[in-house]
Parts: C-alpha cells; structure tokens; sequence
C-alpha cells in the first residue's frame, strides 16, 4: 500500500456508541455468540449508481448500528467477516481502499468502543496486511482490551480452512494429540465458545469458508437486505427467527424438552 494520502474523497466519523445499560427488550434473549457475514455493500452502491467505496463507507455505519443493538441485547461474542482470504482477489484499488478504511476505522473506533466496554480483538492472518493496518490493529487491541460487556472480534484475512490448519499444526507442534478438545485450544478465536446465530446478509445462502468449525451446530439466518440497510430492526428479527428455532444437538425434540423442564434449566 503506497504510502501517498488517501485515494478516495471518504472519511470516516468517529462514532459514538450509545449502548443503553437498560434497554434490553425482556420479550428478547439474544443468543451469547453470534456472526455475521456482512454482505451486499458494492451491489448496495451499484443500485443507487453510487461508487463501491460509499458502499464500504455505509457498510461501515450498519457495524456502529449492529455493535450497538447486540451490546444492548446482551450478546456476549459477536465476531463479523470484514475480509477474506479470498478478497485479496479483488481489484487491487478496491482492496487498497478497504485497508485504508479498517485502519482509519480502527483508530477511530478505539476510545469509543473502550467507553462502551467492548473489546475488540482482530483474528485472521495478519502477515499479508500493510503494516500500518498491523499498527492499527494491536492499538486498538490494546485499548480496549479491558472491556468486559462485549466482545467484539473482527475477522480479516482470515478463512475457516486456515483457522482448522493453523490450529492443527500449532497443536502438532505442542506435541498433543489432535483432538477436537486441543484443536479448539488454538483457534483463532479460542475460548470464545460455539457460534449460536450466523447472520448472513445480501441474499446469498453460503457459508463462504466463515468459522467452520465454530458453526457446527449453529441457527444459519438468511436475510436478502443488504448489508448498508441492515438495523438495530433487522438485528431484532433475526434474534426472533432465532428464538423460534429448536437446538437439538442431536437429540429428539423430546429429549429436547424433558431437558428444558429440568431445576436449573
């Protein structure tokens, strides 16, 4: 990445995340960990003859809304898709304006996502990044890493095929057994738990190597709204598509609820 100001007219706001302590809708119970695939910003731009660059930049603004609204409803983990590592395929003034965008975003992002208590961590292959995107990524980890109400983790560069390798070989490399109990101790994204929602935006129904060992028993949602117009209302249905679903696990929907009618369940 050249080292030359910005090549796009966009900045980004520093935004300020107004997470109410109080607000949590009692007829919603937000999943603990949710993803999201967040889909749709350059065929949002094209609709509106716009340039793909204002899609990012929108894209960027439904994040605020969704970081939000999940803190709000209690979600614990909430890790989106922001790059792959199929997006390097792109072309290459897009993908140098996407890295623009994630650091700028990462250093404007910092001190407000530190005030909502919202930890922020980035999980991925860093070695293809720019180093000031490398830069940009430990600062913000190290100011936030103290937020305890939410724990915000940004996929970039990353695919769930490297995330299985990368963890297997680690494993290897420490000499234990490669068991689903010590791979998941060297995920990218270790001890955060089980996806429970996959929210995917844009119309398409595909996983697109996201988490693939995180999401084996997860509730998939399909949404055709575009990632720029996804909202705290969109967020919401999801969350009620979510609380209709029966989590098995691999048992009968007896089991199920003979479970759910357990002290303490």
């Amino acid at each position: 990445m050249p080292a030359s100001g910005p090549t796009h007219p966009f900045t980004l706001p520093t935004p300020m995340f107004a997470v109410r302590q109080d607000s949590a809708d009692s007829l919603l119970r937000a999943p603990r960990n949710v993803a999201v695939i967040m889909d749709g910003n350059g065929r949002w731009a094209k609709a509106r003859l716009r340039p793909r660059a204002e899609g990012h930049r929108q894209g960027v603004k439904a994040l605020h809304r969704l970081v939000e609204r999940a803190a709000e409803l209690g979600v614990e983990v909430l890790t989106v898709f922001a790059f792959s590592s199929e997006n390097w395929k792109r072309p290459a003034t897009e993908v140098r304006l996407l890295m623009e965008l994630f650091a700028q975003g990462l250093a404007r992002w910092e001190a407000p996502l530190r005030e909502a208590g919202v930890r922020l961590t980035v999980i991925g292959d860093r070695s293809a990044f720019p180093e000031s995107v490398v830069r940009a990524i430990e600062a913000c980890e190290r100011g936030t890493a103290g937020g305890e109400r939410m724990l915000l983790q940004i996929a970039a560069n990353y695919g769930g095929r490297w995330d299985v390798c990368q963890a297997a070989r680690r494993c290897a490399e420490a000499g234990e057994e490669v068991s689903p109990e010590n791979l998941e101790k060297y995920l990218a994204t270790a001890g955060t738990g089980e996806v429970d929602l996959l929210i995917r935006t844009g119309g398409e129904q595909r996983v697109s190597n996201f988490l693939l060992w995180q999401m084996a028993y997860a509730e998939i949602y399909f949404t055709e709204t575009l990632w720029p117009d996804f909202n705290e209302a969109s967020f919401d249905e999801a969350v009620r598509w979510y609380q209709g679903r029966e989590r098995r696990f691999g048992m009968t929907s007896e089991q199920v609820r003979a479970a759910s009618s357990l002290p303490g369940l």
